[in-house]
């Protein structure tokens, strides 16, 4: 057993030893590059995609230069190689610190962008779910807070060369958030549920107007007044679902029948 214990130590210590002389060896062959040099070489790692070998590149250029727009700027790439290398709270843990230290930055719109773009997280799988209109598994949440990383940077620096991408993805984020809603709505109906279906159509038809999921919800509020039996609430939104969705397919009698694809949710 002492030999065992003696083996494995011996070989925690050389690999200690190993990333001790790794580390040293990055220190020593920088040691005597200027702060324009290590930020290019450090651009360089990040260009070619090697984002751990540009972060450390960036730690060391702060270190030793931790005044000046060459610093600044490291802590901005830093963000970015986080993002990219997929370590997100890493990535917005960067860009805090950069706001606390500069919030007056000429970049901020970028901290800003890039932000949304780490709560955005738009993967494969999200693009997959946008297509197939499925938000039940993406965290309202995490939208929510991209939203308004995007609108701050709309709102302070409306002239930014990000503006307009932000808006775009603004209006993604807003049907998301929607469609979560318009999610949860039909579960509750589904189960009976039928206040918190309602409930939950209702804050669609208020604060997501201009998503594709008003008609749907209106539709819904009315079969949950029936439901509950209320049905002057239900005459009135049914009224305004016939004034803004006049050829809706909810308005006919054969709407509940299978063939159609919103009360296959609801059943």
């Amino acid at each position: 057993m002492k030999k065992i214990l003696l083996v494995v130590s011996l070989g925690l210590a050389l690999s200690a030893c190993a990333n001790k002389g790794t580390i040293d060896k990055d220190a020593q062959i920088t040691q005597d590059w200027s702060v324009e040099k290590l930020y290019a070489e450090a651009q360089d790692e990040l260009n070619s995609n090697n984002y751990t070998r540009a972060v450390k590149l960036y730690e060391i250029l702060e270190s030793r230069f931790p005044n000046g727009r060459y610093a600044q700027q490291s802590q901005l790439d830093t963000a970015y190689a986080y993002y990219k290398d997929d370590e997100p709270e890493k990535a917005l843990a960067a860009i805090a610190r950069f706001q606390r230290h500069h919030p007056q930055h000429p970049n901020m719109d970028y901290a800003l962008y890039l932000k949304g773009l780490v709560l955005f997280n738009e993967d494969q799988s999200f693009l997959n779910k946008l297509a197939s209109q499925d938000w039940s598994d993406r965290d309202p949440k995490a939208n929510r807070d991209a939203y308004q990383a995007f609108a701050e940077l709309v709102q302070r620096y409306p002239n930014s060369k990000y503006a307009a991408d932000a808006t775009e993805r603004m209006a993604k984020l807003v049907d998301a958030l929607g469609g979560n809603e318009i999610s949860v709505a039909r579960y509750y109906m589904k189960r009976g549920a039928y206040v918190a279906a309602a409930n939950r159509a209702q804050k669609i038809v208020s604060r997501y107007q201009n998503t594709r999921y008003v008609e749907e919800a209106l539709a819904m509020m009315e079969l949950a007044y029936k439901k509950l039996d209320k049905p002057q609430l239900a005459a009135d939104t049914r009224r305004v679902l016939e004034t803004n969705f006049p050829q809706s397919p909810f308005l006919q009698h054969e709407w509940r029948s299978d063939d159609m694809p919103w009360w296959r949710y609801w059943r």
